[in-house]
C-alpha cells in the first residue's frame, strides 16, 4: 500500500475527510517486552505471560502507550504531505484507551483530518483523530486526536 500524497496547502479544504487506513500490525510478545524494557514498565499483565493467563485479560495485554507509539509509523503508511519543510509531532488533545490489546492480537489506524490551523512561523498545525482498530472486537484499542506542525 502507497501512502496518498495530501498537498500542504489543501489541507484546510480538506477537514472533515476520512483520510485511510493503515495495514494491520500483528503485535507480538517480544515487541512488548522490548517495549518494557524502553520504558521501564514490566508489570506483570504486560510481560508475565504465564501469570496474565489467570489475570483479567487472559493472556499478556500491550502497554496503552505502546499502542500510541505506533500512531507515527501507521499514519506514515496512510499520507505523506507534499509541500512541506517539516512536519514534527506535536502532542495530543484527546487520547483514551478503550480496549486492551491482547498478545496477539492485530491493529491497525484509520486516520481523519479533524483541524487545520495557521501558526507562527509559516506553519500550520495538524489535528488528525486516529482510531487504533482492534481486529476483530466491537470497540477500538485506542481513540487519539494527534496535533502535528507541519512547517511550509
Amino acid at each position: 500500500m502507497s501512502p496518498v500524497a495530501l498537498q500542504a496547502t489543501s489541507l484546510k479544504g480538506m477537514v472533515g475527510e476520512q483520510i485511510g487506513t493503515s495495514e494491520w500490525v500483528t503485535i507480538e510478545q517480544d515487541r512488548i517486552d522490548k517495549f518494557a524494557e524502553a520504558t521501564g514498565d514490566h508489570q506483570w499483565i504486560h510481560v508475565d505471560p504465564a501469570r496474565a493467563a489467570d489475570g483479567p485479560f487472559g493472556s499478556t495485554i500491550a502497554h496503552g502507550f505502546l499502542t500510541l507509539s505506533l500512531i507515527p509509523a501507521l499514519a506514515w503508511e496512510v499520507y505523506t504531505i507534499e509541500g512541506a519543510r517539516l512536519s514534527i509531532n506535536y502532542g495530543l488533545n484527546k487520547l483514551r484507551f478503550i480496549s486492551p490489546v491482547k498478545v496477539g492480537s492485530r491493529v491497525r489506524a484509520h486516520l481523519a483530518l479533524t483541524g487545520v490551523e495557521d501558526v507562527p512561523g509559516d506553519a500550520l498545525q495538524v489535528a488528525t483523530t486516529v482510531t487504533i482498530e482492534l481486529e476483530g472486537a466491537e470497540k477500538p484499542a485506542a481513540v487519539a486526536e494527534t496535533l502535528s506542525r507541519i512547517y511550509l
